[in-house]
C-alpha cells in the first residue's frame, strides 16, 4: 500500500521538475511512511522523460520490493499502490511459460513482468486492488490503470508541461492552475452533483482540470498526444433461475472463504473491522479460520441507539476473538473533521467517515492491514431501497395511460398525505427516480442554495450512461449496477481508502473480489430479496448460516451510525455556525439558507441533519483548499530513505 506521484514531460525536461515533485510527494507521506523513492528517468541522448516519486507502506516483500521498480533491463519503470492477491500464482505462470526473471519476491514486479509479456491484458489476470503507472522507455509511453471496482484511486492532470498522475489529488494541486484560482477554479457542475449525491462522482473532482481514472479503466499517453482513457472491465450481472439453491449457497460460502484466505496474504499483522452487521462479522468469522488470534476493532458512542459496540463484542465472544472498542463524542468529531476532509481531497458528506477515522486510528496501533466488509450490499442486494421495485410493481406494471392518470392524481394530493409518494414513485421510470443511495438536496432546494444554479446540470448526467448499459436487467439489478458506478466508488471506497490511509493502515475488502462478483452476478432477484419477506442479501445470509453467530444472520444493516442529528441540535451547533462563518464559501452557496436549516433543526421543527452535514463538509473543504482560512493540523513528516538523483539510460 503506497502513495504514488509521477510526471511525464512533454518537452524532455522532467529533471527540472524533480524538486517540485519531491516536495509535493510529502503530502502523501501518510500513505507510505516506510520508504521514499524519487527518480528522474533520462534518455540515452540526455533528455529526461519522467519523474517517479513514491511513498511505500511495506506489507509484502518488505526487504526487496523498493519503488520505483525497474524491469527488463530498465525498459519499464513501475510505481504501484495496492495488493495483488494472486501474485504467487502469476509469478509461477510467468516463470514457467515465458521464462520471466524476477529480482524481488513481491507483487509489484509481477505486474510489470505481466505487462511485458501480456501487454494491457495483464489487467484481466490481476486479482486484487491496484492503481499503478508504468513508463515504457523504449516506446516513450505512459500506462496507468485502476482495479476492477475502483478500490484504489488514481488522479491525473495534463498541462503544457506534461502529464501528472497521483494517488491523491492534493499532490497535484501545486501544478494545477485551478488550485490557485479561488472560486473560479471550483468545478461548479461537480459541486452541484455533490449537493445531490453527497459525493463528487467520477471522473470529475472539485478542481477544474484534475480528473480521476474510473474503476476498470486505463490511461495511455505519449509526448505530443492527449491522454486517452479506455475501459478494460465492466461488471456484468446475469441473474438466472436457480434449481438447487443450496448448491448456490455452498458456492457463495466457499468463494468468500477463499477470497478471505487470499486477502490475508501479508508479511505484517492483519486484523479486521467489526460492526454489528453480517458483512464484517462474516469476514471476521472466516478470517479467524486462518488466524484464530486475529484482532478486531469496533467503534461506538454514549448515545442511545447509535453504538454497535455491545453487539460487536457479543459476536467476538461467540467467535472466540478479541475486539478492541473505541468510543467517540462530539468534541472528537469537531476536532477530527478538518483532518478528515483534508485526507478526502474532495468532500464526502457521509457521517460514517468519523467513526471510521477513529476505528482506523485504533487499529493502526496494533496492525498494518485490516479486512473490512465493503461491497457486500452492492454485490448481493443488501440495501433496503432495493425492495422498492417489488413494492411498486402494482403501479409501474400498469399500462402507460393508466400510469399517466395516477400521476395526475398524485399531483393533486397534498404533501404529507399517505399515498402521494407511492403514486409519484410508482409512475416514475426507475431511470428518473433512482440515482443511488444518497439523496441530499432536490433541484428546487439547490436553486435556493447555489448562487449560480445551472438547471442543465442534473443527476441524470451521471446515471444515464450507466442505465444505458443495463437495459436488459430487471429493476433491482439495475439499481445494483447504478450503485457499483456511483455510490460504491464515489462514497464507500473513497472513505475506506482515504480514512484508512490517513493512519498508514491498509484496508482490504474481500467481498470486492472478481471471483466473488462472478458468483453474486448470477443470483436471481428472488434469492436476493424474497418477495414475501423484508430480508435483504438473502442468498448470502443463507450461505453464512453456521458461519456467523445466529443473532447476526438476519440482523438489519446499521453501518457505523453517527448521532449527527442529536449533536447538531446541541453540542455541535455553535461549531457549525463557526464553520459557516469562516468557510469563505458565500460566493458559491447562500449560507443564510443553510443557517435557516440549522436553526429549524435546532428548534426541532425538522430533521435537516443530513442536508446541514452536506453543506458543512463542503464548507470545511472550501476553508481548507480554497479560502485557506482553516488549518487542518496535518503534520507533514518527511523521509528520504531511498531518494535518488537522476537515473541514466539504464535504470539500476
Amino acid at each position: 500500500m503506497c502513495g504514488l506521484l509521477a510526471f511525464f514531460s512533454a518537452h524532455g525536461n522532467a529533471g527540472a521538475h524533480r524538486d517540485a515533485l519531491a516536495g509535493a510527494l510529502e503530502c502523501l507521506h501518510h500513505r507510505g511512511p516506510d520508504e521514499t523513492g524519487v527518480e528522474v528517468i533520462s534518455t540515452p541522448d540526455g533528455y529526461t522523460d519522467a519523474v517517479f516519486a513514491h511513498k511505500r507502506l511495506s506489507i509484502i516483500d518488505v526487504a526487496l520490493s523498493h519503488e520505483p521498480l525497474p524491469y527488463a533491463n530498465g525498459r519499464y519503470l513501475l510505481t504501484f499502490n495496492g495488493e495483488i492477491y494472486n501474485y504467487i500464482e502469476l509469478r509461477e505462470e510467468l516463470a514457467r511459460d515465458y521464462g520471466a526473471q524476477f529480482s524481488t519476491n513481491g507483487d509489484g514486479e509481477v505486474i510489470v513482468a505481466g505487462f511485458h509479456y501480456w501487454g494491457e491484458q495483464v489487467l484481466t489476470r490481476l486479482r486484487g486492488m491496484f492503481a499503478f503507472v508504468i513508463w515504457d522507455r523504449q516506446l516513450r509511453r505512459a500506462f496507468g490503470a485502476r482495479d476492477n471496482f475502483g478500490i484504489k484511486p488514481l488522479h491525473y492532470l495534463q498541462t503544457r508541461d506534461g502529464v501528472y498522475l497521483a494517488s491523491e489529488k492534493k499532490a497535484l494541486l501545486p501544478f494545477a492552475p485551478s488550485a490557485h484560482a479561488g472560486d473560479a477554479g471550483v468545478d461548479t457542475a461537480s459541486l452541484s452533483h455533490y449537493l445531490t449525491l453527497q459525493y463528487v462522482p467520477e471522473p470529475g473532482t472539485l478542481h477544474q482540470g484534475i480528473s480521476r481514472i474510473g474503476s476498470g479503466e486505463y490511461l495511455t499517453w505519449t509526448p505530443g498526444q492527449q491522454i486517452e482513457v479506455r475501459r478494460w472491465y465492466r461488471p456484468v450481472f446475469r441473474p438466472a433461475p436457480v434449481q438447487e439453491p443450496q448448491k448456490l449457497y455452498d458456492r457463495i460460502r466457499e468463494t468468500l472463504r477463499e477470497s478471505v484466505r487470499m486477502h490475508m496474504r501479508a508479511d505484517v499483522p492483519v486484523g479486521c473491522f467489526l460492526s454489528s452487521g453480517i458483512d464484517s462479522t462474516a469476514v471476521v468469522a472466516l478470517a479467524r479460520e486462518f488466524n484464530p488470534n486475529i484482532l478486531t476493532f469496533t467503534v461506538g458512542y454514549d448515545v442511545d441507539g447509535y453504538s454497535e459496540i455491545e453487539v460487536a463484542q457479543d459476536s467476538a465472544r461467540h467467535l472466540g476473538v478479541t475486539t478492541i472498542p473505541t468510543k467517540i463524542g462530539p468534541q472528537d468529531m469537531m476536532e477530527a473533521l478538518p483532518k478528515i476532509v483534508w485526507h478526502l481531497d474532495d468532500p464526502v458528506a457521509d457521517p460514517a467517515l468519523v467513526p471510521l477515522y477513529f476505528v482506523a486510528k485504533k487499529a493502526a496501533e496494533h496492525v498494518t492491514v485490516v479486512l473490512s466488509g465493503e461491497g457486500a450490499d452492492e454485490f448481493f442486494g443488501g440495501y433496503t431501497i432495493y425492495r422498492e421495485p417489488l413494492s411498486l410493481g402494482a403501479v409501474n406494471g400498469l399500462p402507460g395511460g393508466v400510469q399517466k392518470g395516477l400521476r395526475a392524481v398524485s399531483k393533486a394530493i397534498p404533501q404529507g398525505v399517505k399515498g402521494k409518494s407511492f403514486l409519484e414513485r410508482g409512475t416514475t421510470p426507475i431511470e428518473q427516480r433512482y440515482y443511488g443511495n444518497a439523496r441530499m438536496f432536490t433541484e428546487e432546494e439547490k436553486q435556493h442554495l447555489l448562487r449560480r444554479y445551472d438547471p442543465s446540470v442534473r443527476y441524470t448526467d451521471v446515471t444515464a450512461p450507466i442505465y444505458a448499459e443495463s437495459t436488459e436487467l430487471d429493476d433491482v439489478t439495475k439499481m445494483q449496477y447504478i450503485d457499483l458506478y456511483t455510490w460504491l466508488r464515489g462514497d464507500i471506497l473513497v472513505k475506506a481508502d482515504r480514512i484508512s490511509m490517513a493512519h498508514s493502515l491498509e484496508v482490504r475488502v474481500p467481498f470486492l473480489d472478481r471471483e466473488v462478483f462472478d458468483v453474486a452476478a448470477g443470483i436471481p432477484v428472488d434469492l436476493k430479496l424474497p418477495p414475501r419477506s423484508d430480508a435483504t442479501k438473502y442468498a448470502m445470509r443463507q450461505a453464512l448460516q453456521g458461519v456467523v453467530p445466529p443473532a447476526i444472520v438476519n440482523r438489519r444493516k446499521l453501518g457505523f451510525p453517527t448521532p449527527t442529528r442529536v449533536w447538531l441540535a446541541g453540542e455541535m451547533y455553535d461549531w457549525a455556525r463557526h464553520i459557516f462563518s469562516i468557510s469563505g464559501a458565500g460566493d458559491l452557496l447562500d449560507l443564510s439558507y443553510a443557517m435557516r436549516l440549522l436553526e429549524e433543526h435546532r428548534r426541532g421543527e425538522a430533521d435537516h441533519s443530513r442536508k446541514i452535514w452536506t453543506v458543512l463538509i463542503f464548507c470545511v473543504w472550501h476553508a481548507i483548499f480554497v479560502a485557506r482560512t482553516l488549518d487542518p493540523g496535518i503534520q507533514r513528516n518527511q523521509s528520504a530513505l531511498l531518494t535518488k538523483p537522476v537515473v541514466g539510460s539504464m535504470v539500476r
